[in-house]
């Protein structure tokens, strides 16, 4: 496994693991690529609905020559402070950073003279940069605005508001260890500002109301949307389940025997059915022989893993998705095609995947299971709303 970047080059090009390049997470580095996967085929596809008219410009007015607002400097002053409040503390602590560039970033450690510095400077530089292009009389004008002008802000906001809600359902399904004492309050706060646990639905379900309140503050069409982010969501979900499998981060499945393969697989590598993941992130299982390296375990018994897994499946959806979107003219009908299919794969995935369960109504399920169940019945019955909505519209 490649649990950051310098394991990553030690394979490709033989250089020593466990140098500078570590401070770049496997993970993390294909968390960004699936997001800007994501942010290019919901561009292009936001592009398409714009020539068939689906999607229209908005008219908005710009105010030029204005000088610098409370809110401008304040914005400003902000960044400037979380920079320096953080730049300068990696400095002093750049082993630690090195170690686990996550915890240092989302915990409440930094240095402050540092963070004030670069307040002040940043809130200056705005305040420079409006007084020179400041008016005596400051001039209005109409400018039009595409929908995919903002697909920037929207991959920024999904991104920010998808971690928060990842964590935050990560930390739900730990939060009865808490009221049973299991842990301290610090340990549990700990966990909240630490870099590791993400529930990927938590992720999907917060950003998807930040972006649907998004979308109807700047009078964007949120149902054509919709369709339009459904192929992005599911690619952009395989390629991040890949930097859980690359990353060995514990997102795999349950122990695999090879003598249980059955024979029509037996094409197929050894690694595909069992995987007993070398040098994984979490660093657990036993110690590989003559390895001096930071990560240096691997599982005691092979597993499915199930990322890869989960990765194919999305490809495979991603490309469904793709060649019915042109041939379905329901407006929000792919998007509840989507959530039917995502639920249908996760639910399935979940038998073979390590996971806590809980007793819901008598049953034992995950979390991912409840919520997949629940995106299989609001596609359903989305689909079915809107079929019938679209045959009484015909009559």
């Amino acid at each position: 496994m490649y649990p950051d970047l310098s394991y990553i080059l030690h394979a490709l090009i033989g250089t020593q693991p466990d140098n500078g390049f570590s401070i770049v997470k496997t993970f993390g580095l294909l968390l960004v690529i699936a997001i800007l996967t994501a942010a290019l085929i919901l561009d292009r596809e936001v592009r398409r609905k714009e020539k068939e008219g689906l999607l229209k410009p908005v008219t908005v007015k710009i105010v030029k020559g204005q000088p610098a607002s409370i809110t401008d400097l304040l914005l400003n002053a902000l960044l400037g402070f979380v920079l320096g409040f953080k730049f300068f503390y990696i400095i002093g602590h750049f082993a630690d950073f090195q170690f686990d560039p996550a915890a240092i970033i989302l915990s409440a450690k930094g240095n402050w003279p540092g963070g004030i510095a670069l307040a002040v400077v940043f809130a200056g530089l705005k305040w420079w940069e409006k007084n020179k292009q400041k008016l005596d009389k400051p001039v209005s004008r109409d400018m039009t605005v595409y929908p995919h002008d903002r697909i920037g802000d929207i991959t920024v906001m999904a991104a920010i508001s998808g971690v928060i809600g990842a964590k935050l359902f990560a930390i739900g399904e730990d939060l009865d260890i808490l009221l049973k004492g299991e842990v301290s309050f610090s340990e549990f706060l700990g966990q909240l500002l630490s870099g590791s646990g993400l529930a990927i639905y938590g992720g999907l379900i917060v950003a998807f109301f930040v972006i649907f309140f998004y979308l109807r503050s700047k009078k964007i069409p949120t149902i054509h949307f919709m369709d339009a982010v459904a192929p992005a969501l599911i690619v952009s979900y395989g390629v991040g389940r890949m930097g859980c499998h690359l990353s060995g981060d514990g997102d795999w499945g349950i122990p695999s025997d090879l003598a249980q393969r059955p024979d029509w697989l037996s094409w197929s590598p050894d690694w595909l059915w069992s995987f007993n993941y070398p040098h994984n992130v979490l660093d657990r299982g036993s110690a590989i022989a003559d390895c001096t390296w930071r990560y240096c375990r691997q599982l005691d018994q092979g597993v499915y893993p199930t990322s890869v897994y989960e990765f194919v499946m999305a490809l495979l959806i991603g490309l469904f998705l793709w060649s019915i979107r042109k041939r379905i003219k329901i407006p929000g009908m792919l998007f509840f095609i989507y959530l039917i299919f995502n639920g249908v794969e996760r639910f399935w995935i979940e038998k073979i995947r390590v996971n806590e369960r809980y007793d819901v109504l008598g049953m034992q399920s995950t979390q991912a299971e409840f919520i997949s169940v629940i995106l299989m019945i609001a596609g359903l019955i989305g689909c079915l709303v809107l079929w019938m909505r679209s045959r009484k519209a015909a009559t």
